[in-house]
């Protein structure tokens, strides 16, 4: 049997009002920050200097900042910390800090402590589209995941959102269609969507689906 895969679990997290840690302040770490902020985190920010976006994140009261390098305890209640320094020293004291507090951990440029690795993702409304190498390639993915973009017409945000209301109706009403009626519903569905005849859509997906 051949070994499996690092990081070869793919999987979205729920962040909502999760601490996290961001050690850094460059540049990579206002990605890994905004990133964190659009999927609903509290973020806390361990660095001695700021770009000028995560200044204005903080002045917003977005973040917590914290002033200083990072220092063994800076941890205490994360659920999840991203590392994105030039030190590889400082790295691995974060990491060791992640693993013995069971915090999940993902080091920029260092997969070897990495508990995960974070995919090129593509977006249109609530829909993601996620592309992995498995840690090897950063580069590879975010060209397949561009080439993918190019292939996400813009009403699938629509439709998204669209199905998204659709089964919270169905939840309130104790239905719960299988796969195949929803597959069923899909090919005209999407044809009215991408005509902007939303109302006309939201109809016909209820009707079709018995709600």
């Amino acid at each position: 049997m051949s070994a499996a895969p690092r990081f070869g679990y793919p999987v979205s997290l729920d962040l909502t009002r999760r601490a996290c840690v961001v050690v850094g302040g460059g540049e990579v770490a206002e990605r890994k920050v905004q990133g964190l902020l659009d999927a609903g985190a509290c973020v806390t920010v361990v660095s001695p200097t700021l770009t000028l976006g995560l200044v204005a994140l903080a002045g917003e009261a977005r973040l917590h900042w914290t002033p200083r390098a990072y220092r063994a305890g800076d941890l205490a209640g994360a659920w999840l910390v991203m590392v994105a320094t030039d030190d590889r020293a400082v790295n691995a004291e974060v990491a060791a800090e992640a693993r013995a507090r069971r915090v999940w951990a993902n080091c920029a440029d260092d997969p070897e402590r990495c508990d995960f690795a974070l995919p090129a993702v593509a977006r249109r409304g609530p829909v993601a589209v996620a592309v992995s190498t498995g840690g090897s390639s950063p580069a590879l993915a975010q060209m397949v995941r561009d080439d993918i973009a190019l292939r996400l017409a813009p009403e699938w945000a629509a439709l998204g959102e669209l199905v998204a209301e659709a089964r919270r109706t169905l939840r309130a009403r104790g239905l719960s269609p299988d796969g195949a009626r929803w597959r069923a519903a899909f090919a005209e569905l999407r044809a009215l969507v991408a005509a902007g005849r939303a109302d006309e859509a939201r109809a016909w997906l209820q009707e079709r689906l018995g709600a």
